[in-house]
């Protein structure tokens, strides 16, 4: 990751937040909490960033962030139904404004010709909105969770400004 382009990015990010008054929430499957890591090392974030869940298994996304087992089972975790799930209920579950949620298949392994590795889908929620984008990311599991994690940060300048 190139981190003078993320930490700028970050930092538009946070004074968007700051100066609306609004906290973020990020729910993280397949980046097991890097989005929230490269959200905290700009300094001051603890004036717009209020927590994360790092919900890795279908267990956790259903009992923490309220996913229905049932979306879960006919979706599965890399799925449209999930990820906006996840982006609408880490909201309620932190107490945040703006929230972000990921899950994908960073790999090596994991993927299946419909969800092949680099298949990455990535919600926004905040007051009033959500929306959510499948992405094909190619590389090495790091590879592929930074470009997820510059991509959920990018996606977070369109729903803050």
């Amino acid at each position: 990751m190139d981190t003078y382009l993320i930490s700028r990015a970050v930092a538009e990010v946070g004074e968007c937040l700051r100066a609306q008054g609004h906290f973020l929430a990020t729910a993280e499957s397949c980046t097991g909490g890097l989005l929230a890591s490269t959200l905290t090392d700009t300094p001051g974030s603890s004036e717009w960033f209020a927590g994360s869940v790092v919900a890795y298994s279908n267990k956790v996304k259903n009992r923490l962030l309220d996913v229905p087992e049932a979306t879960l089972e006919e979706h599965g975790a890399v799925s449209e139904p999930v990820v906006l799930a996840m982006a609408l209920n880490v909201l309620k579950t932190i107490g945040a404004d703006v929230s972000v949620a990921i899950s994908g298949i960073a790999g090596p392994g994991g993927g299946t010709p419909e969800k092949p590795v680099g298949t990455v889908w990535i919600a926004w929620a905040w007051p009033g909105g959500s929306r959510a984008r499948q992405y094909s990311f190619r590389g090495t599991r790091d590879q592929i969770k930074s470009q997820t994690v510059m991509t959920a940060i990018n996606g977070l300048l369109g729903v803050t400004k």
